[in-house]
């Protein structure tokens, strides 16, 4: 046997076998000369030298590099086209440690993700954007991107582009190196080797900057698209290096981590706002706390102006002070009143993955057209109030408890419409003993500044149980699929 040394094999940040296509495991789907490939080989060496594979995510686009899941051996996230750069800040506040990459290209980052590249470059977010410049929409059939040059044919600019009808080029580095915040910005291409040699030494910069907890890295690379462009793979990387890198120049527009200088600005802490008065628990104290509350996924619905928010602000707000994990996600229409409400709400003992819910545990429905939209997406075993004295003849739910609660003729009693919801949540309370009584009582009293109706808040609370416990009675006898009488 020959002794043989490795010169060039391929990055351990990369899969063994690349699974998108069944046939060719060891192709990436990418075209005969296109850039992305070369970027890809670049990030996974960083990845390695740096040592930082293993807590690396990396934020996938809308584009020709939306399927680089099936290549990295990392953390992977997709995410809506353009809105990588908002991923990626939750990602790495979420998780400080971990090193995040924002992949984009032109069109993803200049055109419907201008916002988030600038608002997050704007707020020294400790991410590192890699942005693919090859001045053509690449996977949707080659339209005008914002870096398109002037004078560039395109399908929807068949007369080349022209400033006066379609605007200059927007100059991404040159834009946003104009912000304090950003710590380095370099536009790099893929022109020849000696650029790409280069290019390999900005990746590499910008991930280790991460690594230090510098702040916004971002390196623009300007990339050949040879299908797009209609060229052979050797014209198109010359066309790079002799056409385009002279509308967008190469070179350092940002390196100076020490201008940006955060203002410190006093917070009382979160605990204390939230109410919590700075308490800390033990995990056997956490534990002791979850005896008295229960993880449930809830959906409210209703029209606007019923508190269907509000009712899901309250559980929110009572899972904080009961040390829950909780989200709260609201979803509406422009009407004030009248027009369609819901919200999900989540309370947990353990992180919570994401706020929508699209199986809902327990549904409170204050109107018939949110039980009619709502009731059948109901978990098996899960629990519908409806905010009526009996369901329509017509709506069965098998598999699910159903209490019909009156409340807003029980709120009308009490002498205020709006506490309906209220109503409703103390029936819930005492329906699934998800949070303690004493809780609820608080965060209305802390939320109802207004005496009378903190009054009638309590009378509705209580009004709800003694119903529920009512309606639970005749069930025995009517069975789960109605509600008692």
């Amino acid at each position: 046997m020959n002794d043989y040394t490795v010169v060039h094999e391929k990055a351990p940040a990369f899969f063994d076998r690349f699974a998108r296509k069944d046939e060719n495991q060891h192709q990436t789907h990418y075209c005969p000369g296109c850039g992305h490939g070369v970027v890809h080989k670049m990030i996974a060496d960083a990845l390695t030298e740096l040592g930082v594979q293993q807590r690396t995510i990396l934020v996938s686009p809308v584009g020709c590099s939306v399927f680089a899941y099936y290549y990295f051996d990392t953390g992977n996230v997709q995410a809506a086209h353009g809105r990588a750069p908002a991923v990626a800040t939750a990602l790495k506040r979420s998780n400080p440690e971990s090193i995040v990459i924002s992949y984009q290209g032109d069109g993803d980052l200049a055109a419907i993700g201008t916002a988030e590249i600038v608002h997050a470059a704007n707020r020294g977010e400790n991410i590192t954007v890699f942005f693919v410049n090859n001045s053509i929409y690449g996977m949707t059939g080659g339209q005008m991107a914002p870096t398109t040059l002037l004078g560039q044919i395109s399908t929807t600019t068949p007369w080349g582009r022209r400033p006066n009808n379609d605007g200059m080029p927007i100059k991404m580095c040159e834009m946003l190196s104009a912000l304090e915040a950003p710590a380095y910005i370099e536009r790099v291409a893929l022109s020849d080797a000696k650029h790409i040699l280069q290019a390999r030494k900005a990746v590499k910069k910008a991930l280790e900057l991460q690594t230090q907890h510098a702040g916004f890295s971002m390196v623009e690379i300007l990339s050949p698209c040879p299908t797009i462009l209609k060229m052979e793979p050797t014209v198109a990387r010359h066309w790079v290096g002799e056409v385009l890198a002279k509308q967008f120049p190469l070179g350092v527009y940002r390196d100076h981590r020490a201008e940006f200088v955060p203002v410190d600005v006093p917070q009382k802490p979160l605990a204390e706002l939230l109410g919590l008065g700075g308490e800390k628990l033990s995990d056997a104290e956490r534990q002791s706390r979850r005896k008295n509350t229960q993880a449930r996924t809830i959906k409210v619905a209703g029209f606007g102006g019923q508190g269907v928010l509000l009712l899901g602000q309250l559980l929110a707000e009572m899972g904080m002070r009961e040390h829950m994990e909780v989200s709260w996600l609201p979803s509406y229409g422009p009407e004030m009143r009248s027009g369609s409400a819901h919200c999900h709400v989540t309370l947990a003992h353990e992180r919570i993955g994401a706020p929508v819910i699209t199986r809902p545990e327990v549904l409170i429905a204050m109107n018939e057209p949110s039980l009619r939209k709502f009731g059948p997406m109901v978990q098996v075993g899960g629990m519908i109030l409806y905010n009526g004295r009996e369901l329509p003849e017509d709506l069965q739910f098998e598999g699910t408890t159903v209490h019909c609660i009156p409340a807003s003729q029980i709120a009308d009693e009490i002498g205020a419409a709006k506490v309906a919801n209220v109503v409703m949540l103390g029936a819930m309370l005492e329906a699934t003993n998800c949070l303690p009584l004493a809780t609820a009582r608080t965060v209305l009293a802390d939320m109802v500044k207004n005496p009378k109706l903190s009054e009638m808040n309590d009378r509705a609370l209580d009004v709800g149980r003694e119903y529920l416990d009512q309606d639970v009675l005749a069930l025995a006898v009517a069975g789960p699929d109605g509600c008692g009488e």
